[in-house]
């Protein structure tokens, strides 16, 4: 339903009704937000930290072929993913067929049409249910479905950064691969559970303009 109501310099464009509550796209400007039940997910006015998923990861690996990606957003991490030209498919994994279709129209132009890329392979699926039942195997996986470890948009999410959903993603990292998180805030216990896990945790702060730093924690797969 195309809403165009206007609060202030606000516009929702559209709002619609999904099994997991309701989804908003609103425009400010020149700019678009994505609401989850009322919950910020994402903008298109800041994805210095988005890029940075995927960047850190695509660096600290050798051969970074086979990408996953969770979360579609509005397209900036998949964007990033494809300018490495190392690169030979990235996997998106999104479980709002809304935000894929928006993806593909009115957002199209934030991730220079990266949907259109033949490198791009999209799924419309819950990642957590994907990543249990797949026997894929990737070079890098960049999970940007929360706003951080302790602050998931859905209750079922948690099993990722527990020490048991870690153990499964390692499982489906190469020899060598990297597993990289988004995170709206520092979160020393989950630094710690990486560490139990992989033996190691890294962790890069990516300044914002306004307000507390986001984060990126990675971790390599190492015999």
């Amino acid at each position: 339903m195309n809403v165009n109501q206007w609060s202030g310099d606000m516009t929702v464009i559209e709002r619609c009704d999904t099994p997991r509550g309701e989804l908003q796209l609103r425009q400010r400007g020149q700019h678009y937000e994505i609401i989850s039940n009322g919950t910020f997910l994402m903008a298109t006015y800041n994805g210095d930290s988005e890029r940075q998923l995927v960047r850190v990861p695509l660096e600290a690996c050798c051969e970074p072929k086979r990408v996953l990606i969770g979360g579609l957003g509005v397209g900036f991490s998949l964007q990033e993913a494809l300018q490495d030209r190392r690169v030979e498919q990235v996997t998106v994994l999104e479980i709002e067929s809304t935000i894929i279709r928006w993806n593909s129209s009115i957002l199209a132009w934030v991730s220079d049409y990266s949907l259109n890329d033949k490198r791009t392979r999209v799924i419309e699926a819950d990642l957590v249910q994907w990543l249990n039942e797949t026997d894929e195997t990737f070079d890098v996986i960049c999970l940007d479905i929360d706003n951080g470890p302790d602050w998931t948009v859905f209750e079922p999410n948690r099993q990722l950064y527990t020490a048991e959903g870690l153990l499964q993603l390692k499982k489906l990292l190469n020899e060598g691969g990297v597993l990289a998180f988004w995170s709206a805030a520092s979160s020393p216990h989950f630094a710690e559970r990486l560490r139990e896990v992989f033996g190691h945790a890294h962790q890069v702060a990516v300044e914002q303009e306004r307000g507390e730093p986001d984060y990126v924690f990675y971790v390599h797969k190492r015999e």
